[in-house]
């Protein structure tokens, strides 16, 4: 997971194969993304489908061991997981658009911060009326950091990472030690579910009242962004731009044992972090213990979301690797399409936009959502993609970073390097 220096030019210039190579890799990067996206809806649609998903309680009348079964398995497996697979495959496509800059003559910062600015407002329109648990405008605002650090060496970019993880888990466990002395132990406080009720309602009422429930969270959603999401997402992108300097995903047949490593170390040491955070997150909210697992999961999650990837990008070489590839690329090529309308259908059903059923829905139930959704979504943007060059989002981001009119249908032989 690392990369050559912006500076440096391979020793040898490409063979034809090796070009003819390069839509089938990136194939293997929009696959991966592909399945960012799936783990990112089956956590995002758990808050949007219960306002008292994340307070340590249940919903009234979704409780149960099956709905208990669902919330761990979620929790565990998805949970401040899939968001970083996202961020690290942000930082890597970063390097390739420098590439694809650089091999056009064009100027890339200027393109760039238009790229930034179209996802922020994007980002803000998202959280304000869809979804308060936006991450568009936070990547825009990493991004500028990103792109100010885009020289810097690989194995630079992967000690500022890893500086960056400990630092932010040091600082959970200092607060966790704080909060011990203090008496912290974990007691819900009875206004948390007087505004979780409160948050239902808003959320069943007409748009207005939907949007005024958005705004409300909104500081809380920005606390959590800012002290626990942005160093960690920060970290994946120096990762993913260290990835992509090495051209790490160009060539993954030779990292087969590399590839089986992260899947050794990812699992054995992520799946019990990720309990722990589970475990604190369900049963012991608010408290000392919470603050120490949410620590220890800003070491492990990013060992887990490695073995997540290296399974898909092992999966992806299988006998059945075109199959993987064929069922997840489209949905990656069309990430920001799918992302926002992963949102738009989720509020058209579980807020007042539409059936208002928040609340309303067992976990069981609320995960079939997502997974049939996702499904709809993977088949959609294959026949999309048959007759477009772009997914609609991604073709007007794309006319306001270049300030032209891209094409609107597939080019033979040409392809986007744009996430």
């Amino acid at each position: 997971m690392i990369v050559r220096p912006r500076n440096e030019s391979p020793p040898h210039p490409p063979t034809r194969q090796q070009q003819q190579s390069g839509g089938a890799r990136l194939a293997q990067v929009d696959a991966l993304r592909g399945f960012a996206l799936l783990g990112i809806l089956m956590v995002n649609i758990t808050y949007m489908a219960s306002a008292y998903h994340g307070t340590g309680l249940e919903d009234p009348g979704l409780g149960g061991p099956v709905s208990e079964a669902v919330r761990w398995l979620v929790a565990v497996l998805f949970e401040a997981k899939f968001f970083l697979l996202f961020s690290f495959l942000f930082g890597y496509s970063f390097t390739l658009q420098i590439d694809s800059a650089e091999r056009r003559g064009a100027r890339f910062t200027p393109r760039f911060l238009r790229r930034l600015t179209g996802l922020f407002v994007i980002g803000v329109v998202h959280a304000v009326v869809l979804f308060p648990g936006d991450i568009l405008t936070l990547y825009a605002v990493l991004g500028l950091i990103l792109l100010a650090l885009r020289r810097i060496r690989p194995r630079t970019a992967v000690r500022i990472a890893v500086a960056l993880l400990a630092v932010t888990a040091i600082a959970c466990a200092l607060l966790a030690l704080a909060a011990g002395h203090a008496g912290g132990d974990g007691t819900i406080s009875p206004s948390t579910a007087a505004a979780a009720a409160r948050a239902t309602e808003a959320l069943r009422g007409g748009p207005a009242s939907v949007i005024g429930a958005h705004l409300e969270e909104l500081p809380d959603v920005a606390f959590l962004l800012v002290f626990f999401q942005a160093p960690s997402a920060l970290a994946a992108f120096l990762l993913g731009l260290a990835a992509g300097r090495r051209r790490a995903l160009a060539d993954t047949d030779r990292h087969q044992r590399l590839l089986r490593r992260l899947q050794w170390v990812g699992f054995t040491v992520g799946l019990p972090g990720a309990i722990v955070y589970a475990d604190a997150s369900l049963n012991h909210p608010e408290s000392a213990y919470q603050l120490f697992a949410m620590g220890l999961d800003v070491i492990t999650a990013p060992l887990l979301a490695a073995a997540y990837a290296a399974t898909v990008l092992r999966l992806t070489h299988g006998r059945r690797g075109q199959i993987v590839v064929t069922a997840l690329a489209p949905a990656g090529r069309m990430s920001l399409t799918n992302y926002l309308g992963q949102s738009l259908v989720c509020a058209l059903l579980f807020t007042g936009f539409g059936a208002a059923l928040v609340g309303r829905v067992p976990p069981i139930g609320v995960a079939a959502i997502a997974l049939t959704l996702f499904a709809v979504q993977t088949a959609a943007s294959r026949w999309w993609l048959r007759h477009h060059a772009y997914g609609p989002l991604e073709w007007l981001l794309r006319a306001w970073t270049t300030l032209s009119i891209p094409p609107w249908h597939p080019q033979p032989g040409k392809r986007s390097t744009q996430p």
